[in-house]
């Protein structure tokens, strides 16, 4: 039978030791200098955001900061279907628009295709995750040719953007059309 041999130098542990020693005070120390001073007081939150939030300028706004400027969009908005959709959707966030009560730029206005990507961004039947019941889904160009329409129209040719519906029910009303069931 071999002895089993045994150590008497426990040098290597304390290497190992002392080591692990200066890496926690070492993470001490960057821990201190790295955290912010008000990280914690609200739990393992850094208090100071909040101020920092308050302070970040606005970017987006309400439909009705939209519509005190527009209000020949405002009827015509608030009445149609789309007067749950921010105006922000589909023209972008007011900053870009307005600043300080003053016209600073344009938005850019959708064009020809641009329109109709805009509206299957929710009227798309392939999105599957949509509400069916409160949004019309529509399957392009099957849409247009049940409509009997060339199937390179696009939306704002017969829907008004701010109240799809609008124009359909107009045009209905000249020719005489019940309202589809659909």
């Amino acid at each position: 039978m071999v002895p089993e041999y045994k150590s008497k130098s426990y040098t290597h542990i304390v290497w190992i030791l002392l080591v692990l020693v200066v890496v926690v005070i070492a993470g001490v120390y960057v821990r201190a200098k790295v955290l912010p001073k008000s990280f914690g007081e609200f739990g393992h939150y850094r208090g100071d955001a909040i101020f920092d939030e308050m302070n970040r300028p606005i970017r987006n706004g309400t439909n009705s900061s939209c519509l005190v400027c527009h209000p020949y969009i405002r009827e015509m908005h608030l009445n149609g279907v789309h007067h749950t959709v921010s105006c922000e959707f589909c023209h972008g966030p007011v900053a870009d628009h307005v600043k300080d009560g003053k016209v600073i730029a344009k938005l850019p206005k959708k064009q020809g295709k641009e329109i109709k990507r805009l509206c299957l961004r929710c009227h798309n039947q392939i999105i599957r995750a949509r509400p069916k019941e409160s949004i019309k889904m529509i399957s392009m160009p099957q849409h247009l040719e049940e409509k009997h329409v060339r199937t390179d129209h696009i939306c704002n040719q017969c829907h008004n953007v701010h109240a799809p519906l609008m124009w359909v029910k107009e045009a209905r009303a000249m020719v005489g059309v019940e309202e589809d069931s659909k």
